[in-house]
């Protein structure tokens, strides 16, 4: 069966050309017309092969890993793999007709998964069978410019057509990529959407963004807890799309987070070496959300420090210890939990300024001090 080549629009192509002359192959001309029309992450990703000694001739061979690297590739990426498999099933099915198919990569850009690849015996099939085999390398120091390196280079999601790739190798493929982040905030691998020879589908670079924020999020669910926070703000429709998750262990440490938690409470939540408590985020007792997991239907609208107010439904975690992990056991707020939230929220409403809030309260700034900082992390149970 022959290829069918399927052609861009003639000014996207004419764009992409005369950008590869004016960057790639030198050319000065008075208006840079081209580049001006390429998006700023790809010129980037080129202008680093250049600077590694790469030309575009150069041929590409998708070499795998060596076996014992694949094994331990594969053995660190287990959960990732399990998480993302019933993604990739979904997406398999929306893009069948598409000749797209997705790849999943390590932080590295290692292929640790794949969907269902093309049948078939033509250049195209064996194009995608190149890059669709566990093990190989699709990083940008392997094959240059493509949605998988540039994605884990910039960490945002991307779309290439292309002579959008570096190489003249990979100038058949057409793909989208979405970077993947951890509980803990760190970029742990990338999501791809490709196709050989295929029609420009730039919408896939949205689909590849949410299906990446499903595995984030099945990732975060996973993450054994005590307490899982869903977050929404209020009168939003929310939805597993939107919502924040947060996961929230015994004394009230933050042990993990979605990308949507991150930016609603505009924290980097957690990050290594930064030890973030329940109480440095919400203006309530943690024994009140631990009370509310018990109930199991509880939504409660919850002030932040900021000033802001969240709705919050919380769940038990991962671990299924949330009940016996009640700071509270008699379900009775505890006077050391009322008096600091008082407090905080005193220092919150002074934006900050301890001396304002203890001229509020009516007490020292030293107690002020004493009361919010002695123990801490607070929220602790006895």
């Amino acid at each position: 069966m022959s290829v069918s080549i399927v052609s861009q629009p003639p000014e996207r192509s004419l764009a992409i050309a005369q950008a590869r002359r004016e960057l790639i192959e030198g050319e000065s001309p008075q208006r840079a017309r081209g580049a001006a029309r390429i998006d700023s992450w790809i010129t980037r990703s080129w202008q680093r092969c250049i600077e590694a000694g790469r030309r575009p001739q150069q041929r590409v061979q998708f070499d795998p890993v060596s076996r014992s690297a694949g094994k331990d590739i594969v053995e660190r990426n287990r959960a990732l793999v399990a998480a993302a498999r019933p993604v990739i099933e979904q997406l398999s099915r929306a893009i069948a007709d598409t000749r797209y198919f997705a790849v999943l990569t390590d932080a590295e850009g290692i292929v640790v998964d794949v969907g269902n690849l093309p049948d078939g015996t033509d250049a195209a099939s064996r194009y995608a069978r190149d890059i669709g085999r566990i093990g190989v390398d699709l990083s940008e120091r392997a094959i240059g410019t493509s949605a998988i390196g540039t994605a884990l280079a910039e960490q945002e999601s991307v779309w290439l057509h292309r002579g959008e790739h570096f190489f003249d190798d990979t100038s058949v493929y057409s793909c989208a990529g979405a970077p993947l982040f951890g509980p803990r905030g760190d970029c742990i691998g990338m999501l791809d959407l490709t196709g050989v020879h295929v029609a420009e589908r730039p919408e896939l670079r949205h689909l590849a963004t949410l299906s990446a924020r499903n595995i984030e999020n099945m990732l975060v669910k996973r993450e054994p807890c005590e307490l899982l926070l869903r977050l929404a703000w209020p009168g939003s429709s929310g939805g597993e799309a939107t919502e924040g998750l947060l996961c929230i262990d015994a004394v009230g440490g933050v042990t993990g987070a979605n990308a949507a938690a991150r930016q609603m409470l505009h924290q980097p939540l957690p990050h290594s070496g930064h030890a973030l408590n329940f109480n440095d985020l919400f203006a309530l007792p943690l024994h009140m959300m631990f009370d509310a997991a018990r109930r199991g239907d509880a939504v409660l609208e919850v002030p932040l420090w900021s000033g802001l107010r969240v709705q919050v439904r919380p769940q038990p975690g991962g671990s299924g210890a949330a009940a016996s992990a009640s700071p509270s056991p008699d379900n009775r707020p505890r006077l050391r939990d009322v008096e600091t939230a008082l407090i905080r929220k005193a220092v919150a409403d002074a934006r900050g300024n301890v001396a304002e809030a203890a001229r509020t309260l009516g007490i020292s700034r030293a107690t002020v001090y004493r009361k919010l900082w002695r123990g801490r992390p607070a929220g602790a149970p006895d």
